[in-house]
């Protein structure tokens, strides 16, 4: 192979792990280092986030207690987001009556009206509220989404995904949990 096409396709392969592995926020000032260290957050309590939902209800961690609540950063702009939100909607059909809930907090840097469309696109069946400075700062600064919680029913973070994972890596954990 020459160098030329060498170098094109060594590129290309490293554009596309990018690109599937995690779109990175522009603010990098939020991270906290001590809840990034690893996927595993020690059976740290979770934020008691406030936040309203795009239909405009407002709901707290407390509305989730005594379920197990898979709690995912995301935007319509990224690609592994894109990738990994029908695991979800799969996700939620299946384990919802068993106790999963779901709760997508969306950056909206395209605006609500371009969330509220992705959202009938892809036929998201959970719910979904933009992100706040407050829940990003209390989960710790997200530097790159997708970034996804796993909550216990005690309200505990069980796990932290940083980037896209296989469907079967959450059902795993979520199996585990209910």
């Amino acid at each position: 192979m020459k160098p030329a096409k060498l170098f094109l396709t060594i590129l290309v392969f490293f554009v596309s792990m990018a690109l599937f592995t995690s779109c990175n926020q522009e603010n990098k000032s939020t991270e906290n280092p001590e809840m990034n260290k690893s996927t595993n957050a020690n059976a740290q309590s979770a934020y008691n986030f406030e936040l309203v939902t795009l239909e405009g209800q407002k709901i707290t961690l407390d509305d989730f207690k005594g379920k197990v609540l898979l709690l995912d950063f995301w935007d319509t702009w990224c690609p592994p987001c894109k990738a990994e939100i029908p695991h979800f909607v799969d996700l939620y059909t299946i384990y919802n009556e068993k106790g999963l809930e779901i709760l997508g907090v969306a950056f909206g840097r395209e605006g609500k009206d371009a969330v509220n469309n992705f959202i009938r696109d892809y036929n998201i069946n959970y719910i979904n509220a933009l992100a706040n400075q407050n829940i990003v700062y209390g989960f710790g600064g997200i530097s790159g989404i997708p970034t996804t919680f796993l909550i216990d029913k005690n309200g505990k973070i069980y796990k932290k995904y940083v980037g896209y994972n296989d469907k079967s890596v959450f059902e795993n954990d979520i199996k585990a949990l209910l």
